[in-house]
């Protein structure tokens, strides 16, 4: 199994990336403040359902090829790097809008909201970065299957997802009504969320492929 000291450094990584603005943010926050708390709970769910997906994509093949490619390796460990600084510089660029400016969003039925957080998610550039080279990083074949840690990761990253975001869902009103009233510390969390991503990016970057 994944060793303790890398399943909280993990952690904190899925922790930064769930609070990164990003598509499942803006489109839960979004619904919530238009069609209230259970719209955003079960956008939520079809979030995780999507969350899901790239999980099992994951633990089935593709972190095994990634760790025993080494150029596939070494790819995807450089664009999740960019992707990362990416996130960094959309955070801190001028004009930078909060995920907590509410889109106008039609009432949709229980089952389309369901639907549309699943797509949402699936289709997450964010994600699908993060499983395919973050994923990589933390799994290890000395340490046992690569399968069994692959869902280990994935599973930890859903339940962590899942936390933020539901709280996110059930205050999203209140949060967006204190950003507005607070946009210096709005200004200083995107800062130091930038730093934060542009630094894992470089531990990315810099991190050497684990022997097989």
């Amino acid at each position: 199994m994944v060793p303790l000291n890398d399943l909280l450094l993990f952690g904190g990584a899925a922790l930064l990336m769930v609070l990164t603005p990003g598509p499942n943010m803006i489109y839960l926050v979004s619904r919530s403040i238009c069609q209230g708390k259970r719209a955003g709970v079960l956008s939520l769910f079809g979030v995780i359902a999507g969350f899901l997906v790239h999980m099992f994509a994951a633990a089935i093949g593709v972190t095994a090829l990634f760790v025993a490619v080494p150029f596939a390796y070494e790819a995807l460990k450089w664009a999740g790097a960019a992707y990362l600084l990416y996130l960094a510089w959309q955070a801190v660029r001028p004009g930078a809008r909060s995920p907590f400016e509410a889109r106008d969003l039609p009432l949709d039925p229980p089952r389309k909201l369901f639907l549309m957080g699943f797509i949402t998610n699936l289709l997450n550039p964010k994600i699908a970065v993060f499983y395919l080279s973050i994923f990589p990083q933390f799994v290890s074949p000395e340490h046992g299957s690569v399968l069994a840690q692959s869902v280990q990761l994935g599973l930890t990253q859903i339940v962590i997802s899942f936390t933020v975001n539901l709280c996110i869902a059930l205050s999203a009103a209140r949060l967006a009504l204190w950003f507005a009233r607070s946009p210096r510390w709005l200004a200083a969390q995107r800062y130091v969320m930038g730093t934060v991503l542009a630094g894992l990016a470089v531990r990315l970057a810099t991190e050497q492929r684990k022997a097989a």
